[in-house]
């Protein structure tokens, strides 16, 4: 029994995630005979849990009265990424982000509001119900109405470039292993990235990968990259994942319920006080406001823990907390359940908190110096009390006093939620040989594309990834029809 419909396409998709999805929709608009593949049960990938997309001078943002300047945010990502960003890439991406966000809403994308991240600019356009419902609810459903074919639990294992031009793509089952081939005119990579592939990971980054914690949808294992590089895409970009700061390990859960966990916030995330292995401060902590810089702020150690108090706790309690989690746990949120999820992880015995009456009697159950951590907290208040932090130079709005037991001690490990990066491409997402020539029909797309950071996501402008996931798989459907015609 064949997997396909048909034996030829005009279009073959592989992924089904935010740039797979709209690749497909955008190519089947066109009228073309579009096949998208998901080697996974479930389609969607990791835009699932995605919370909103950038844009700039977007229809929602002239109602709320945003104004943020186009120049301005080029000018600051390609700083940011030390130019190994793709000036040109940002130019197209950026002049179309605003019409991105229009054409969402007018295949049935709702939106709840348009903010900023932290320290960021207001370029983060939430939709109602997260990436599942703009996946399941706007772009897959219309994808299948205009006669698009999806198969799940199908990969794409082998890529050729016939003669002609015509692309020959090998499909798998994931169910029974059975293979089969079509042919495509044009393929479009979409496959999501590789941070759930140990053994690239260990290749090509430098992250200690038993201190990172991903928390993605499993399946970005760089089979998009593996393809574009066996036709001869040219490999660049690799080395780089999207962390969000310091994240709890729970050997016992999967990795992405400690989202809407408000201990996990309180631990990784807030500008209170951190110390390494050491019993040291290493840096000023309100450098999570920048998501990115704190995960390599916590990894320039080989171990980090946050210090609370009972009072640190009290007053997130009471008052709401510093910064939050995206849109999970929101920034001045009250955390309401704090107390009762800490006391329930230390019934729990997990792994990642520590509780002691005196500070001594914490670097005891932490295993650090208590020497050293009581002389770095007493040195710690004492800035506290004179309002300066003499080491780092801490904003005093941060700065918590560590004094009122019972005390806290939570081990951090850094969360990511994906890689960008490995394959170079064109403004037009147009696959390029290791000459810097197009490979004519085959592009790569969101995850999967170089171009967009350096080694650093730049959480500054919120949806960066999700909204080029978006606009680069249109992107390359729409240059994909110029090449088809």
């Amino acid at each position: 029994m064949s997997l396909t419909k048909l034996s030829t396409y005009d279009v073959v998709v592989v992924g089904s995630g935010a740039a797979g999805q709209a690749a497909a929709l955008t190519a089947v608009e066109h009228g073309n005979q579009v096949l998208m593949l998901e080697k996974g049960r479930h389609t969607g990938g990791s835009a699932n849990y995605s919370e909103g997309l950038f844009a700039v001078d977007s229809y929602l943002q002239k109602k709320q009265g945003i104004d943020v300047s186009t120049i301005d945010v080029l000018q600051e990502e390609v700083e940011y990424s030390k130019y190994k960003a793709d000036s040109r890439i940002w130019r197209k991406y950026l002049d179309a982000s605003a019409e991105n966000v229009q054409w969402l809403h007018d295949e049935g994308v709702k939106y709840e509001n348009v903010q900023a991240m932290g320290a960021g600019e207001a370029t983060w356009h939430i939709y109602e119900g997260f990436g599942d419902a703009v996946m399941h609810k706007a772009l897959q459903p219309k994808f299948k109405k205009l006669g698009g074919e999806l198969l799940t639990s199908v990969s794409a294992i082998d890529l050729e470039i016939c003669r002609g031009g015509k692309k020959k793509i090998t499909l798998k089952s994931e169910a029974d292993g059975q293979t089969e081939t079509v042919t495509a005119k044009v393929v479009i990579l979409a496959a999501g990235g590789y941070l759930n592939n140990s053994e690239m990971m260990a290749h090509d980054t430098d992250y200690d990968l038993t201190r990172l914690v991903t928390v993605s949808s499993g399946k970005g294992t760089g089979d998009g990259l593996r393809l574009g590089w066996q036709v001869g895409g040219q490999k660049a970009g690799m080395g780089m994942a999207m962390l969000f700061g310091g994240y709890l390990k729970d050997p016992e859960e999967p990795s992405f319920k400690m989202m809407n966990s408000q201990m996990n916030v309180a631990a990784g995330q807030q500008p209170l006080l951190w110390v390494n292995e050491n019993g040291e401060r290493f840096v000023d902590e309100s450098v999570i406001y920048n998501f990115s810089y704190a995960g390599n702020a916590l990894y320039s150690q080989n171990s980090v823990y946050s210090i609370l108090d009972q009072k640190n706790i009290t007053e997130m309690i009471e008052k709401g907390n510093f910064m939050g989690l995206g849109v999970y746990v929101k920034r001045g949120q009250k955390m309401t359940h704090l107390q009762d999820e800490i006391d329930q992880a230390l019934i729990d015995n997990k792994p990642f908190i520590f509780k002691a009456d005196t500070i001594e009697n914490l670097a005891k159950e932490m295993n650090l110096p208590q020497e050293k951590l009581t002389k770095t907290i007493g040195q710690y208040n004492q800035f506290v009390e004179n309002g300066e932090d003499q080491f780092f130079g801490k904003d005093p709005q941060y700065l918590r006093s560590v004094e009122k037991g019972p005390f806290y001690g939570f081990k951090l490990s850094v969360g990511a939620f994906c890689t960008m990066g490995g394959l170079k491409v064109t403004p037009d997402n147009e696959l390029e040989d290791k000459y810097g020539k197009p490979i004519s029909g085959i592009y790569a797309t969101g995850n999967d594309a170089a171009g967009l950071t350096g080694d650093t996501y730049g959480p500054n402008m919120p949806g960066t990834c999700a909204g080029y996931a978006f606009y680069s798989g249109r992107n390359a459907a729409q240059h994909a029809q110029r090449y088809l015609q």
